[in-house]
Protein backbone atom coordinates (compact mmCIF):
# COMPACT_ATOMS: atom_id res chain seq x y z
CA UNK A 1 0.00 0.00 0.00
CA UNK A 2 1.17 3.20 -1.36
CA UNK A 3 2.16 6.06 1.19
CA UNK A 4 -0.24 8.74 -0.32
CA UNK A 5 -3.41 5.64 -0.32
CA UNK A 6 -2.36 5.20 4.16
CA UNK A 7 -2.34 9.03 4.28
CA UNK A 8 -5.58 9.07 2.20
CA UNK A 9 -7.17 6.44 4.41
CA UNK A 10 -6.34 8.25 7.77
CA UNK A 11 -7.27 11.71 6.82
CA UNK A 12 -10.92 9.55 5.76
CA UNK A 13 -11.17 8.00 9.17
CA UNK A 14 -10.08 11.18 10.92
CA UNK A 15 -12.97 13.34 8.90
CA UNK A 16 -15.44 10.84 10.10
CA UNK A 17 -14.43 11.03 13.58
CA UNK A 18 -14.27 14.57 13.52
CA UNK A 19 -17.87 14.35 11.95
CA UNK A 20 -19.10 11.92 14.35
CA UNK A 21 -17.94 13.95 17.52
CA UNK A 22 -19.55 17.04 16.02
CA UNK A 23 -22.98 15.24 15.36
CA UNK A 24 -22.88 13.83 18.80
CA UNK A 25 -22.09 17.41 20.62
CA UNK A 26 -25.11 19.27 18.69
CA UNK A 27 -27.20 16.17 19.41
CA UNK A 28 -26.07 16.53 23.64
CA UNK A 29 -27.38 19.81 23.35
CA UNK A 30 -30.23 19.40 21.46
CA UNK A 31 -31.41 16.53 22.81
CA UNK A 32 -30.42 17.27 26.75
CA UNK A 33 -31.52 21.27 26.27
CA UNK A 34 -34.90 19.82 24.53
CA UNK A 35 -35.03 17.34 27.45
CA UNK A 36 -34.94 19.71 30.09
CA UNK A 37 -37.78 21.79 27.70
CA UNK A 38 -40.67 18.83 28.24
CA UNK A 39 -39.27 18.20 31.44
CA UNK A 40 -40.66 21.84 32.70
CA UNK A 41 -43.59 21.52 30.90
CA UNK A 42 -44.56 18.64 32.15
CA UNK A 43 -44.19 19.36 35.69
CA UNK A 44 -45.65 22.99 35.46
CA UNK A 45 -49.07 21.20 34.13
CA UNK A 46 -48.74 17.97 36.78
CA UNK A 47 -45.79 18.42 39.61
CA UNK A 48 -46.83 14.84 40.68
CA UNK A 49 -46.10 13.02 37.35
CA UNK A 50 -42.07 12.50 38.70
CA UNK A 51 -42.84 8.61 38.50
CA UNK A 52 -44.80 8.57 35.02
CA UNK A 53 -42.08 10.27 33.32
CA UNK A 54 -38.96 8.00 34.74
CA UNK A 55 -41.30 5.09 34.47
CA UNK A 56 -41.77 5.82 30.46
CA UNK A 57 -37.94 6.51 30.29
CA UNK A 58 -36.74 3.48 31.69
CA UNK A 59 -39.07 1.69 29.52
CA UNK A 60 -38.31 2.96 26.00
CA UNK A 61 -34.91 2.94 26.75
CA UNK A 62 -35.26 -1.36 28.14
CA UNK A 63 -37.51 -1.69 24.92
CA UNK A 64 -34.88 0.03 22.65
CA UNK A 65 -32.09 -2.06 23.99
CA UNK A 66 -33.64 -4.94 24.12
CA UNK A 67 -34.16 -4.84 19.96
CA UNK A 68 -30.39 -4.03 19.83
CA UNK A 69 -29.75 -6.87 21.51
CA UNK A 70 -31.37 -9.29 19.64
CA UNK A 71 -30.67 -7.68 16.50
CA UNK A 72 -27.00 -8.50 17.26
CA UNK A 73 -27.73 -11.47 18.80
CA UNK A 74 -25.29 -10.40 21.48
CA UNK A 75 -26.99 -12.09 24.56
CA UNK A 76 -24.51 -13.23 26.93
CA UNK A 77 -23.31 -10.18 29.14
CA UNK A 78 -20.03 -9.12 29.56
CA UNK A 79 -20.33 -8.18 33.24
CA UNK A 80 -22.35 -10.81 34.87
CA UNK A 81 -25.81 -9.88 36.30
CA UNK A 82 -25.43 -10.36 39.94
CA UNK A 83 -22.78 -7.44 39.75
CA UNK A 84 -25.79 -5.29 38.46
CA UNK A 85 -28.07 -5.36 41.21
CA UNK A 86 -26.07 -2.68 43.67
CA UNK A 87 -25.82 -0.37 40.79
CA UNK A 88 -29.01 -1.44 39.33
CA UNK A 89 -31.31 -0.51 42.97
CA UNK A 90 -28.83 2.48 42.79
CA UNK A 91 -29.99 4.22 39.78
CA UNK A 92 -33.47 3.50 40.30
CA UNK A 93 -33.94 5.08 43.88
CA UNK A 94 -31.92 8.40 42.44
CA UNK A 95 -33.69 8.47 39.01
CA UNK A 96 -37.50 8.13 40.89
CA UNK A 97 -35.83 10.76 43.83
CA UNK A 98 -34.94 13.08 40.97
CA UNK A 99 -37.98 13.55 39.34
CA UNK A 100 -40.44 13.01 42.24
CA UNK A 101 -38.70 15.99 43.96
CA UNK A 102 -41.04 18.44 41.73
CA UNK A 103 -43.67 17.39 44.08
CA UNK A 104 -42.22 18.89 46.54
CA UNK A 105 -42.17 22.78 45.92
CA UNK A 106 -38.89 22.42 44.03
CA UNK A 107 -38.39 24.80 40.51
CA UNK A 108 -37.26 23.54 37.89
CA UNK A 109 -34.01 25.85 37.96
CA UNK A 110 -33.40 25.15 41.46
CA UNK A 111 -33.39 21.65 40.76
CA UNK A 112 -30.65 22.05 37.86
CA UNK A 113 -28.44 23.92 40.49
CA UNK A 114 -28.83 21.45 43.14
CA UNK A 115 -27.68 18.54 41.01
CA UNK A 116 -24.79 20.19 39.54
CA UNK A 117 -23.91 19.54 43.40
CA UNK A 118 -22.31 15.88 42.35
CA UNK A 119 -18.75 17.16 42.44
CA UNK A 120 -19.29 18.33 46.09
CA UNK A 121 -20.84 14.57 46.69
CA UNK A 122 -18.23 12.62 44.72
CA UNK A 123 -15.49 14.67 46.20
CA UNK A 124 -16.87 13.74 49.74
CA UNK A 125 -17.43 9.76 48.84
CA UNK A 126 -13.95 10.03 47.06
CA UNK A 127 -12.14 11.34 50.32
CA UNK A 128 -14.64 8.79 53.19
CA UNK A 129 -14.34 5.90 50.77
CA UNK A 130 -11.61 5.53 48.42
CA UNK A 131 -9.44 7.96 51.05
CA UNK A 132 -8.54 10.11 48.04
CA UNK A 133 -6.55 13.38 48.59
CA UNK A 134 -7.51 16.58 46.61
CA UNK A 135 -5.12 19.63 45.44
CA UNK A 136 -6.13 23.25 46.69
CA UNK A 137 -7.81 24.54 43.38
CA UNK A 138 -10.06 21.08 43.78
CA UNK A 139 -11.29 22.03 47.46
CA UNK A 140 -11.51 25.87 46.40
CA UNK A 141 -14.06 24.98 43.52
CA UNK A 142 -15.80 22.38 45.73
CA UNK A 143 -16.21 25.43 47.82
CA UNK A 144 -17.44 27.83 45.53
CA UNK A 145 -19.94 25.03 44.11
CA UNK A 146 -21.57 24.67 47.84
CA UNK A 147 -21.94 28.33 48.37
CA UNK A 148 -23.73 28.77 45.21
CA UNK A 149 -25.94 26.30 45.55
CA UNK A 150 -26.79 27.20 49.39
CA UNK A 151 -27.53 30.93 48.35
CA UNK A 152 -29.60 29.67 45.47
CA UNK A 153 -31.37 27.41 48.33
CA UNK A 154 -31.97 29.82 50.86
CA UNK A 155 -33.56 32.69 48.42
CA UNK A 156 -35.52 30.32 46.73
CA UNK A 157 -36.35 28.73 50.42
CA UNK A 158 -37.32 32.46 51.25
CA UNK A 159 -39.88 32.89 48.32
CA UNK A 160 -41.97 29.03 48.18
CA UNK A 161 -45.11 28.57 46.68
CA UNK A 162 -47.10 25.67 46.41
CA UNK A 163 -46.64 23.50 43.13
CA UNK A 164 -49.46 21.02 43.21
CA UNK A 165 -52.02 20.76 41.14
CA UNK A 166 -54.90 20.11 44.23
CA UNK A 167 -55.95 22.19 46.74
CA UNK A 168 -55.15 21.95 50.51
CA UNK A 169 -57.72 20.33 52.27
CA UNK A 170 -56.52 20.43 55.70
CA UNK A 171 -56.71 24.11 58.35
CA UNK A 172 -53.09 24.12 58.70
CA UNK A 173 -51.05 27.18 57.57
CA UNK A 174 -50.16 26.99 53.76
CA UNK A 175 -47.46 28.81 53.96
CA UNK A 176 -45.82 26.42 56.73
CA UNK A 177 -46.91 23.83 55.07
CA UNK A 178 -45.59 24.82 51.44
CA UNK A 179 -42.17 25.39 53.48
CA UNK A 180 -41.49 21.63 55.52
CA UNK A 181 -42.68 20.31 52.28
CA UNK A 182 -40.12 22.18 50.24
CA UNK A 183 -37.49 20.96 53.27
CA UNK A 184 -38.49 16.76 52.34
CA UNK A 185 -38.13 17.77 48.70
CA UNK A 186 -34.33 19.45 49.35
CA UNK A 187 -33.65 16.54 51.60
CA UNK A 188 -34.97 13.93 48.73
CA UNK A 189 -32.28 15.56 46.19
CA UNK A 190 -29.72 15.21 48.82
CA UNK A 191 -30.22 11.75 49.39
CA UNK A 192 -29.97 11.42 45.79
CA UNK A 193 -27.31 13.08 45.49
CA UNK A 194 -24.90 11.39 47.79
CA UNK A 195 -26.25 7.95 46.48
CA UNK A 196 -25.31 8.99 42.99
CA UNK A 197 -22.08 9.65 43.63
CA UNK A 198 -21.56 6.73 44.99
CA UNK A 199 -22.74 4.80 42.36
CA UNK A 200 -20.29 6.48 40.44
CA UNK A 201 -17.96 4.91 42.20
CA UNK A 202 -19.04 1.58 42.60
CA UNK A 203 -19.87 1.39 38.57
CA UNK A 204 -16.29 2.78 38.11
CA UNK A 205 -14.96 -0.74 40.17
CA UNK A 206 -17.21 -2.26 37.92
CA UNK A 207 -15.42 -1.07 34.91
CA UNK A 208 -12.30 -1.72 36.21
CA UNK A 209 -12.96 -5.48 36.90
CA UNK A 210 -14.77 -6.46 33.58
CA UNK A 211 -13.74 -3.15 31.36
CA UNK A 212 -16.02 -0.67 29.96
CA UNK A 213 -19.45 -1.57 28.17
CA UNK A 214 -21.52 1.79 29.05
CA UNK A 215 -23.92 0.09 26.31
CA UNK A 216 -24.90 -2.62 27.88
CA UNK A 217 -24.80 -1.26 31.37
CA UNK A 218 -27.58 1.28 29.96
CA UNK A 219 -29.73 -1.88 28.69
CA UNK A 220 -29.87 -3.54 31.77
CA UNK A 221 -29.63 -0.36 34.40
CA UNK A 222 -33.00 0.30 32.80
CA UNK A 223 -34.26 -3.22 32.28
CA UNK A 224 -33.58 -4.90 35.97
CA UNK A 225 -35.61 -2.16 37.76
CA UNK A 226 -38.81 -2.22 35.55
CA UNK A 227 -40.54 -4.69 38.26
CA UNK A 228 -39.95 -2.12 40.77
CA UNK A 229 -41.88 0.13 39.55
CA UNK A 230 -45.05 -1.92 40.59
CA UNK A 231 -44.73 -0.75 44.24
CA UNK A 232 -45.71 2.91 43.10
CA UNK A 233 -48.15 1.88 39.73
CA UNK A 234 -51.30 3.16 41.68
CA UNK A 235 -49.26 6.65 41.38
CA UNK A 236 -48.07 6.06 37.57
CA UNK A 237 -51.71 5.49 36.71
CA UNK A 238 -52.99 8.00 38.40
CA UNK A 239 -50.96 11.12 36.65
CA UNK A 240 -51.04 8.70 33.35
CA UNK A 241 -54.99 9.51 33.56
CA UNK A 242 -54.29 13.08 34.39
CA UNK A 243 -52.12 13.30 31.52
CA UNK A 244 -54.65 11.80 28.67
CA UNK A 245 -57.68 14.03 30.33
CA UNK A 246 -55.05 17.02 29.47
CA UNK A 247 -55.99 19.32 26.75
CA UNK A 248 -56.00 17.60 23.43
CA UNK A 249 -53.54 19.51 20.26
CA UNK A 250 -52.55 18.71 16.99
CA UNK A 251 -49.62 16.92 16.08
CA UNK A 252 -47.21 19.73 14.61
CA UNK A 253 -45.27 17.22 12.40
CA UNK A 254 -48.85 15.62 10.88
CA UNK A 255 -50.93 18.96 10.59
CA UNK A 256 -48.26 20.36 8.19
CA UNK A 257 -49.21 17.55 5.46
CA UNK A 258 -52.85 18.91 5.58
CA UNK A 259 -54.22 15.92 8.19
CA UNK A 260 -55.24 16.70 11.95
CA UNK A 261 -54.42 14.42 14.36
CA UNK A 262 -55.25 15.65 17.73
CA UNK A 263 -53.89 14.11 21.23
CA UNK A 264 -53.11 14.91 24.67
CA UNK A 265 -51.46 17.67 25.40
CA UNK A 266 -49.06 16.38 28.23
CA UNK A 267 -49.02 12.88 26.40
CA UNK A 268 -47.03 14.87 23.59
CA UNK A 269 -44.65 16.50 26.06
CA UNK A 270 -44.31 12.95 27.82
CA UNK A 271 -43.31 11.34 24.39
CA UNK A 272 -40.84 14.39 23.73
CA UNK A 273 -39.27 13.90 26.96
CA UNK A 274 -38.54 10.01 26.46
CA UNK A 275 -37.34 10.41 22.70
CA UNK A 276 -35.38 13.34 23.62
CA UNK A 277 -34.03 11.75 26.66
CA UNK A 278 -32.82 8.84 25.00
CA UNK A 279 -31.40 10.95 22.37
CA UNK A 280 -29.39 12.81 25.16
CA UNK A 281 -28.10 9.49 26.80
CA UNK A 282 -26.62 8.01 23.56
CA UNK A 283 -25.02 11.49 22.57
CA UNK A 284 -22.90 11.54 25.48
CA UNK A 285 -22.13 8.22 25.28
CA UNK A 286 -20.89 8.47 21.53
CA UNK A 287 -19.33 11.32 22.87
CA UNK A 288 -17.31 9.55 25.13
CA UNK A 289 -15.77 7.27 23.18
CA UNK A 290 -15.10 9.71 20.37
CA UNK A 291 -13.86 12.61 22.35
CA UNK A 292 -11.28 13.35 25.42
CA UNK A 293 -12.73 13.38 28.94
CA UNK A 294 -12.27 16.95 29.11
CA UNK A 295 -14.14 17.93 25.94
CA UNK A 296 -16.83 15.65 27.16
CA UNK A 297 -17.03 17.64 30.48
CA UNK A 298 -16.83 20.89 28.78
CA UNK A 299 -19.75 20.17 26.65
CA UNK A 300 -21.88 18.62 29.35
CA UNK A 301 -20.96 21.36 31.64
CA UNK A 302 -21.99 24.04 29.14
CA UNK A 303 -25.38 21.95 28.39
CA UNK A 304 -26.58 22.33 31.70
CA UNK A 305 -25.97 26.43 31.53
CA UNK A 306 -27.63 26.99 28.51
CA UNK A 307 -30.84 24.85 29.98
CA UNK A 308 -30.79 27.04 33.04
CA UNK A 309 -30.22 30.03 30.71
CA UNK A 310 -33.17 28.84 28.60
CA UNK A 311 -35.42 27.94 31.71
CA UNK A 312 -35.02 31.30 33.43
CA UNK A 313 -35.80 33.35 29.95
CA UNK A 314 -38.47 31.17 28.59
CA UNK A 315 -40.76 30.06 30.88
CA UNK A 316 -40.12 33.31 33.09
CA UNK A 317 -38.76 31.29 36.48
CA UNK A 318 -38.25 34.09 39.27
CA UNK A 319 -34.17 34.43 39.11
CA UNK A 320 -33.07 37.57 41.55
CA UNK A 321 -29.33 38.89 41.25
CA UNK A 322 -28.72 36.14 44.59
CA UNK A 323 -29.62 33.42 42.06
CA UNK A 324 -27.36 34.92 39.12
CA UNK A 325 -24.36 35.37 41.66
CA UNK A 326 -25.11 31.16 43.10
CA UNK A 327 -25.50 29.94 39.68
CA UNK A 328 -21.95 32.05 38.79
CA UNK A 329 -20.46 30.39 41.60
CA UNK A 330 -21.89 26.76 40.52
CA UNK A 331 -20.30 27.30 37.20
CA UNK A 332 -17.02 28.99 37.57
CA UNK A 333 -16.88 26.42 40.36
CA UNK A 334 -17.19 23.56 38.14
CA UNK A 335 -14.98 24.77 35.55
CA UNK A 336 -11.75 25.20 38.33
CA UNK A 337 -12.88 21.21 39.05
CA UNK A 338 -12.52 19.86 35.71
CA UNK A 339 -9.16 22.03 34.94
CA UNK A 340 -10.83 23.20 31.54
CA UNK A 341 -8.98 25.92 31.35
CA UNK A 342 -5.29 24.99 32.28
CA UNK A 343 -6.18 22.03 29.48
CA UNK A 344 -7.34 24.00 26.71
CA UNK A 345 -4.30 26.25 27.18
CA UNK A 346 -1.77 23.38 27.49
CA UNK A 347 -3.71 21.85 24.12
CA UNK A 348 -3.06 25.23 22.70
CA UNK A 349 0.94 25.65 23.18
CA UNK A 350 1.57 21.40 22.29
CA UNK A 351 -0.42 22.67 18.75
CA UNK A 352 1.57 25.69 18.40
CA UNK A 353 5.08 23.88 19.63
CA UNK A 354 4.15 21.46 16.88
CA UNK A 355 3.47 23.52 14.12
CA UNK A 356 6.58 25.16 14.54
Amino acid sequence: MSLITKLHKCSTRSLKMNIKALTAVICVFVGCCSNVVFLEYLVKEDPGSGNLITFSQFLFIALEGLVHTIATRSFSPKIPLRNYSLLVLMFFVTSVANNFAFDFNIPMPLHMIFRAGSLIANMIMGILILKKKYIFSKYLSVFMITVGIVLCTIVSGSNVKSTSVTKPTDTLDVGYSDFFIWILGIGLLSIALFISAYMGICQETLYKKFGKHPQEALFFTHLIPLPGFLFIYKNIWEHFSLATESEHMALPIISTVGLKVEIPQMLFYLMCNVITQYLCIRSVYILTTECASLTVTLVVTLRKFVSLLFSILYFKNPFTIYHWTGTGLVFFGTIIFTEVIPRITEQMKLRKHKKE
